[in-house]
C-alpha cells in the first residue's frame, strides 16, 4: 500500500480532524441517540471526508480501493458482478 502521508494539504487535514472531533464530541454527549441520528452524523462526516479523499486519489492517478468507477463505499460488487461469488446454497 502506498503511503499517502504528506500528500494532503494542511487545510484538508484540519477539516477532517475538526469534523472528526465534532462527531466524537457529539457521540460523547448523545450516547443514547437513535440509529437515524448516528447515521446522520456519519453522512455529515462523509460529506467532509469523501471530497478530500477523492482529490487525493485523483492526484495519484487512481481510484480509492482500486475499484473500477471509483469509490463505491461498499455495496457495489467489483467487475464480474455478484454472480461470480458463491451463494450460501453453493457453500453447503
Amino acid at each position: 500500500m502506498k503511503k499517502r502521508q504528506g500528500k494532503t494539504n494542511d487545510e484538508d487535514k484540519q477539516k477532517i480532524l475538526d469534523k472528526c472531533n465534532d462527531i466524537i464530541n457529539w457521540i460523547d454527549k448523545n450516547q443514547t441517540a437513535e440509529k437515524e441520528e448516528s447515521e446522520h452524523q456519519q453522512k455529515e462526516l462523509k460529506k467532509v471526508c469523501n471530497p478530500i479523499i477523492t482529490k487525493l486519489y485523483q492526484r495519484e492517478g487512481g481510484t480509492p480501493g482500486g475499484m473500477p468507477g471509483g469509490f463505491q463505499g461498499g455495496g457495489a460488487p467489483p467487475s464480474g458482478g455478484a454472480s461470480s461469488r458463491p451463494t450460501i446454497e453453493e457453500v453447503d
